[in-house]
């Protein structure tokens, strides 16, 4: 019924936003002055942010076809294109791969692991550009659980784990893997089972941003939300069957348009304030301001629908059973044990305003991994940003992944 209602009153916004495309035609044909008056200008600026405000569920391309990379002949821009490395029914392994000249030196293969919330892998797409003049990128191009059909089976936390694993195994040894957000715990259990079993996919750094590896520590409202029922209330209340025609009919997911109401929810002022600003910049002719917030809106309203076993586990076992941070976490009913990984250096990052994954949360996974040596951590707090902050926009590309980089270069 959740889905059914969503679809219907999709509909009846696109109905809506219709009659508003109809009035910016109309409005286009007005002669001068009328269609300079600023009334007019104010009437066209709202009725153009209702257009592009609508919800999509499509992956929006990450666009990224040249960077400029350092050579030994010196700065070349180089062309880049997508492979696809591996792909399973649930996410594609993605590699941004380049054109580099003859001669050049291989640069160290990273494994992004995007966030399974609501959003697809293109959210990090600032994150890729920033990183790849100087590393062989791969991200986790995670698909849309309705687009998924139930024939595939089910995708938890452990299935999850799997993918991280079976990806570092792709990648080879010595490879660095990077986690953003929800998947720093999975991330950080592949890498202790490969640990555990001296496995040579082992990753030669870990670097997690932003991720709830122990959420006793600066809890937030989304932590407090998280807690505020037992699992079975969010498997009756926001967990709902894809409807037809989609693929993934029948399937149980997560809707990424619930995912995206809570986060609007967390700080409404903060949209409504942005879709002002964006009015005035459409009325003032300030295209550079305009194309900035659109840019933004256009990826944040792009969701994606998380099936629901790792949503329900996400909930149990990382927000509500803080198991990681317990010593109670299991994979495949095996207890993963942190305090074997000693081969791979850990760099943890957190944001100072975070309000989604709190201060110390992250830092926490240096309590866990107690046999990693001193010279191999480092934790970053980047002053003055929040939870984007840290993996997209000017405080990250130029504060924060500095030491990303650094920190990779040394466990190279």
């Amino acid at each position: 019924m959740l889905y059914a209602a969503y679809e219907a009153q999709r509909l009846t916004l696109d109905g809506a936003r219709a009659a508003s495309r109809v009035a910016l035609e109309t409005m286009d044909l007005l002669p001068s002055p009328f269609g300079d008056l600023d009334a007019v200008r104010r009437l066209r600026a709202a009725h153009q942010v209702f257009v592009d405000s609508a919800i999509t569920h499509e992956r929006l391309p990450f666009a990224i076809d040249k960077i400029g990379v350092e050579t030994p002949a010196g700065a070349q821009v180089v062309a880049v294109h997508e492979e696809i490395v591996a792909r399973t029914p649930f996410c594609t392994l993605l590699r941004f791969a380049k054109d580099l000249p003859e001669g050049a030196p291989p640069q160290p293969r990273v494994l992004l692991v995007a966030p399974l919330s609501g959003h697809f892998a293109t959210m990090l797409t600032d994150t890729v550009r920033t990183m790849l003049p100087d590393h062989d990128v791969h991200i986790t191009d995670w698909h849309n659980a309705r687009d998924v059909g139930v024939e595939h089976g089910p995708f938890g936390l452990d299935e999850l784990v799997d993918h991280v694993v079976d990806f570092l195994q792709v990648l080879g040894p010595r490879s660095h893997v990077l986690a953003v957000c929800q998947p720093c715990v999975p991330v950080l259990a592949a890498v202790a089972v490969l640990a555990e079993d001296r496995n040579v996919a082992q990753p030669a750094s870990m670097t997690l941003v932003a991720g709830p590896v122990d959420v006793e520590l600066s809890p937030t409202s989304v932590n407090t939300l998280a807690r505020s029922g037992p699992p079975d209330w969010f498997r009756h209340t926001v967990v709902t069957p894809v409807p037809p025609p989609y693929d993934g009919a029948g399937r149980l997911v997560y809707p990424g348009f619930m995912q995206l109401a809570g986060f609007v929810a967390m700080n409404p002022k903060r949209h409504v304030d942005a879709h002002l600003g964006l009015i005035e910049a459409l009325v003032a002719s300030d295209e550079v301001q305009a194309r900035s917030t659109r840019d933004f809106y256009d990826e944040y309203l792009a969701v994606s629908d998380l099936p629901a076993e790792v949503y329900l586990d996400t909930i149990a076992h990382i927000f509500q059973g803080n198991r990681l941070a317990r010593g109670e976490y299991t994979w495949r009913g095996r207890r993963v044990h942190p305090e074997r990984i000693t081969r791979t250096g850990l760099l943890t990052i957190e944001g100072e305003r975070d309000d989604i994954c709190g201060p110390g949360q992250t830092m926490a996974a240096h309590d866990l991994c107690t046999r990693i040596p001193a010279y191999r951590r480092r934790h970053h707090l980047q002053a003055g940003v929040g939870h984007f902050g840290v993996f997209s926009g000017r405080r990250w590309a130029g504060q924060v992944y500095p030491v990303v980089r650094s920190f990779i270069a040394a466990n190279s």
